[in-house]
């Protein structure tokens, strides 16, 4: 007797196929109801115009005075009895009557109109008035931009909004402009972003080989994304969403009453990580507390969190004490004692890996397990101990950040702009996940990423709104979901259900008395210490 085989799990390239199969298989469809369309038109037509007449038909019978209808209808009748008795009667009515149905069933939509008004016209005359002086030279015979020219060659493609102002345009412009020169990329973004509407945000996708610039008003990314469980892998960590065009994945989301498929920012950690630590910059108030707790939220579904809270604002409290959190910190003797204790973990991890693989065992369990590592505001720490004469709390993290891959931790770190020159040198050459939040000049942008964005900045964002790169993938615009304290006063009852339903299960109660944290020692005492919540506490100051 034949057996059936079993399914076998699809791989990331039958998955490619699949997907492939099925886009061809709505391109199909969507091709065949066309030529459908196409080829029942008339009797589409038709049958619009007979249910026009009849409508018709019913609206004068029924303002017809109750007085006069025998009489119409005796009219009718005759008219009807003239036509049975007429010579081919029967059939000219009918052919009267689908002339009538065809006319009455015509598409009566108005034709839009054939390029730009005068309004329009005059928009797109001003642009390319302005981009005269850049794009030509006393030395072109032929210029494409000149005083007083034509803007229809120079300007291919043109769409506009409801407002009236553009919402796309492709621009073309001579071989001889420096579109390889950032500095000179910049000056045209800049000027088309002011004559073009301010307000907005623009993606310019420049083609250097065809000498076209095309611009694209962008929409504006949904703030009002809720915490939730997203529908990942272990080692993927949400950190916001962007535009549908910038990435080829969805998540399936709570947006509001309804549900939608959303392109997120997917940050991979783990071994086979190429960027396994973060680094978020922002100025006050622009969300990068926020994604934190975002991130944390998410870590605690496989591994443990360690936090130190540099700005003592409270903006974790709410993690004190569940399962899984290892501790929450805001004084510097119980940041330096965690990271201490961070340092020694890492190691011995790395040593009970190591001696794993030379007796040819699978890692232990104890090292399988995520530890995050989450830093919010460290600089002030490295002032304040500083002051005492005491260790700086950022040295400590050179172990976890140099061989956290290898020993599956992983560290986020989260600081304000007019600190991050206190940052240690550590820390900005191996995180190499970059986020950037809140309202921030071009120059920071490219300085934190490493490239510049190809969108213009807006002056007011939302908080968690910024941009992401991941190593040197490309800049993607972000929005962090809504994941604000729900201890806070000022949280809206929705956000606040949506943050609590995430928290873990108390395992201790927050007024606890404080767990000495583990102490300085060698690597060997350190192997038998317990990774367990509550092993690391804040040493009394």
């Amino acid at each position: 007797m034949a057996r059936r085989p079993l399914p076998r799990i699809l791989s990331k390239d039958s998955a490619q196929i699949a997907r492939t199969q099925i886009a061809r298989s709505r391109e199909l469809a969507r091709t065949a109801a066309d030529s459908a369309t196409d080829v029942l038109h008339p009797l589409i037509t038709v049958s619009r115009g007979l249910r026009r007449l009849a409508s018709a038909g019913r609206r004068r019978w029924a303002e017809t005075p109750k007085d006069k209808r025998g009489p119409l209808l005796f009219l009718a009748a005759s008219l009807v009895l003239v036509v049975a008795l007429v010579p081919y009667g029967p059939l000219l009515a009918a052919i009267t009557l689908m002339a009538a149905a065809a006319w009455q069933g015509r598409d009566r939509t108005p034709p839009a109109p054939e390029g730009p008004d005068e309004s329009q016209a005059e928009r797109l005359r001003s642009l390319y008035e302005a981009l005269v002086p850049y794009f030509t030279t006393a030395e072109d015979p032929a210029p494409l931009y000149a005083h007083g020219g034509e803007w229809e060659k120079a300007f291919e493609t043109h769409e506009f909004d409801d407002g009236g102002r553009v919402g796309h345009l492709v621009i073309r412009y001579p071989a001889y402009f420096p579109d390889g020169e950032p500095e000179a990329r910049a000056r045209i973004e800049q000027l088309l972003t002011a004559k073009a509407g301010r307000g907005r945000e623009y993606h310019f996708a420049w083609d250097e080989e065809g000498n076209r610039l095309t611009v694209t008003v962008l929409a504006p990314l949904p703030t009002d994304i809720a915490a939730q469980r997203f529908v990942t892998a272990p080692g993927e960590t949400v950190l916001g969403f962007t535009d549908p065009s910038e990435v080829q994945r969805t998540l399936p989301l709570s947006y509001g009453d309804e549900q939608r498929d959303i392109p997120p920012v997917v940050w991979r950690t783990g071994l086979r990580s190429t960027e396994p630590h973060l680094l978020a910059m922002g100025h006050p108030g622009s969300g990068t507390s926020t994604l934190l707790r975002s991130i944390a939220l998410q870590a605690l579904q496989y591994g443990d969190v360690l936090i130190v809270d540099g700005g003592g604002t409270g903006e974790y409290t709410c993690l004190i004490g569940r399962d899984g959190v290892l501790a929450v910190e805001c004084s510097p003797a119980g940041a330096l004692a965690s990271l201490e204790w961070a340092a020694q973990e890492t190691e011995r991890r790395l040593i009970a890996i190591n001696r794993a693989r030379q007796a040819g065992d699978p890692p232990p369990e104890d090292t399988r397990r995520p530890l995050w590592l989450l830093l919010d505001r460290p600089t002030v720490f490295t002032h304040l101990t500083a002051a005492d004469g005491r260790r700086d709390p950022q040295t400590l993290l050179q172990m976890p950040l140099r061989h956290g891959r290898a020993a599956n931790v992983t560290v986020a770190v989260a600081e304000q702009f007019d600190s991050a020159e206190v940052l240690s040198d550590a820390v900005r050459q191996h995180t190499r996940a970059r986020v950037v939040l809140g309202p921030a000049a071009p120059d920071q942008v490219r300085a934190v990423l490493g490239a510049p964005p190809h969108t213009t900045p807006l002056a007011q964002v939302p908080p968690g709104r910024g941009y992401a790169r991941l190593g040197r993938g490309p800049v993607h615009r972000l929005q962090v979901p809504s994941t604000p304290d729900p201890y806070d006063d000022a949280t809206s009852e929705a956000d606040r259900q949506a943050v609590q339903s995430l928290l873990p299960p108390r395992t201790a109660p927050v007024d606890a008395a404080p767990v000495k944290s583990v102490e300085a020692a060698p690597v060997e005492s350190v192997e038998a210490a317990p990774l367990a919540a509550g092993a690391v506490a804040a040493e009394s100051s």
